[in-house]
């Protein structure tokens, strides 16, 4: 079976360049990618403090309800409305330990406002301290949040037997049914 060899010399001409339509196409398509991608990106720089608040709320979440029921102990979110702290702990913590972990709470960006926290049973919180509790059984308080930045509103849903946190890019005054 006999194969080919192709040698190119250095003098000789190819014609594997691009040509004038080839390029154009190629730049018109770059530039509408563009023109669909930039204000998307856009919007999530604008919103990244308030989204990531909310993504924080909700692994935290998750995290909580798996450590109360894999070491059988009741976990707290701490929330600080006053001075946008957010904070965990487990009940059988000491004091010392406690306050330790307040010291290395996750800070809300400035311009990001937790409004109000309303837990099932209770009144809403609108300024103040107000703690979500995840059981050991595996359930979690039942409450409802919302946080804001300027004309954005979030709602995240603590649902309480099911692992889900529902989280909302609008304000909904959820109210469980009578």
């Amino acid at each position: 079976m006999k194969t080919r060899t192709r040698i190119l010399t250095a003098g000789k001409q190819t014609n594997d360049g691009f040509t004038l339509i080839e390029l154009t196409v190629v730049v018109f398509l770059v530039s509408f990618m563009l023109l669909l991608a930039v204000p998307r990106v856009r919007d999530t720089v604008l919103t990244d403090g308030l989204k990531s608040t909310v993504n924080h709320l909700a692994n935290t979440a998750r995290e909580l309800r798996s450590d109360a029921a894999r070491n059988q102990v009741d976990y707290i979110l701490h929330l600080d409305l006053n001075n946008n702290l957010i904070w965990t702990y487990s009940i059988d913590m000491s004091p010392e330990a406690k306050s330790e972990m307040k010291e290395r709470s996750f800070h809300i960006p400035e311009d990001v406002k937790i409004e109000d926290i309303y837990r099932f049973g209770g009144n809403k919180v609108i300024d103040g301290e107000a703690t979500i509790r995840f059981y050991k059984r595996g359930y979690a308080q039942p409450t409802v949040l919302h946080l804001a930045r300027k004309d954005d509103r979030f709602t995240v849903i603590f649902e309480p037997f099911v692992s889900l946190i529902k989280t909302y890019d609008r304000y909904i005054d959820y109210r469980p049914p009578d």
